[in-house]
């Protein structure tokens, strides 16, 4: 079990001075925090979205960045390693709407001939994205009693960020590129949420981890938590998080990230295999941003609260490092 304090009831993410809230900093099973961010300039709100099918992966992002908006479309065809991506950037983030809840509102962002729009209702989420030759209409739902991790990050009292990671999501609908038409739907497509909000420090760097498979799902982070008391780790076991406390010893190679990472600690022994590379640069004067997502499959293992080790072999996903000044 993990020494962090899991929170149960709904909390603040900030003071009424634009703050961090002590009582909001911990973990928990489902989306409880309510992000009152105050002030403007180093705030960072997003939704990001990766869906997995068989033959695709599809990324969307609606992101603002008080200065600027960010939003766009990513898809990989998984058997020719063909890539697609429309990215936008608008000032002053125009055309950009976030919620400040998790569980509830409407995220989309408009512009540049991109368009992106996510519907939270009860029973889950509508996602709809256009862009140059792609379109995608999808339905995720939410299934009864279905945890995902909330955890908020603390650097200090003015720089903090909160992060939803919900994995391992069923998903269905249409995916259109050009002419050609890709249905969406059964065990082997899954939808993973990584909604953010938080007022971050100039320049970070961050690991992130997501693999998904029937009844089966690991969520693992490193470097911008490490000293923090905070970890973003866990794993799901049948919609069940099984929240992991420990900082995880990251390792691969800069020079190939195709080349095969490892993630480990006391509770963790994974293996990662790439079978792509997303490589993508910006530099705008003083943001830059520079990310190295890779897309592949899990082995190894990892334990349950109760110390049973489940089986990672056949998950799905990516692992990336990204990193931000901005």
């Amino acid at each position: 079990m993990t020494a962090e304090r899991e929170i149960t009831a709904p909390v603040d993410l900030c003071l009424p001075d634009g703050r961090l809230n002590p009582a909001a900093v911990g973990w928990t099973r489902r989306p409880l925090h309510r992000s009152n961010l105050r002030g403007w300039g180093r705030a960072k709100r997003w939704e990001y979205w990766g869906i997995v099918t068989p033959s695709h992966i599809v990324g969307l992002v609606v992101s603002s960045l008080d200065y600027a908006g960010l939003h766009g479309v990513y898809v990989l065809d998984r058997s020719t390693g063909r890539e697609r991506s429309e990215d936008v950037v608008t000032p002053l983030a125009r055309g950009v709407r976030v919620p400040g809840h998790c569980g509830a509102g409407t995220a989309s962002a408009r512009g540049g001939g991109v368009t992106v729009e996510l519907l939270r209702h009860p029973a889950g989420t509508t996602i709809s994205a256009a862009a140059p030759g792609i379109g995608l209409q999808a339905e995720v739902p939410l299934p009864d009693g279905h945890e995902s991790l909330g955890v908020v990050v603390p650097w200090s009292r003015r720089r903090f960020q909160y992060t939803v990671k919900d994995l391992g999501r069923p998903v269905r609908g249409l995916l259109t590129l050009g002419s050609l038409r890709f249905p969406i739907g059964g065990p082997d497509c899954f939808a993973v949420l990584d909604h953010g909000r938080g007022k971050w420090p100039y320049a970070v760097t961050w690991n992130w981890a997501a693999g998904c498979g029937p009844g089966r799902a690991v969520q693992l982070g490193g470097t911008w938590t490490d000293g923090t008391g905070s970890t973003e780790n866990a794993l799901f076991v049948d919609g069940r998080l099984h929240k992991i406390g420990d900082e995880l010893t990251w390792t691969y190679d800069r020079a190939d990230r195709l080349r095969p990472w490892r993630i480990s600690g006391p509770r963790v022994e994974a293996g990662f295999h790439p079978f792509h590379e997303r490589a993508a640069r910006t530099g705008l004067g003083v943001v830059a941003n520079e990310t190295h997502q890779c897309f592949g499959r899990f082995t190894g293992r990892a334990r349950t609260d109760d110390g049973t080790w489940v089986e990672l072999d056949g998950l799905t996903g990516w692992a990336e490092e990204v990193r931000n000044r901005w």
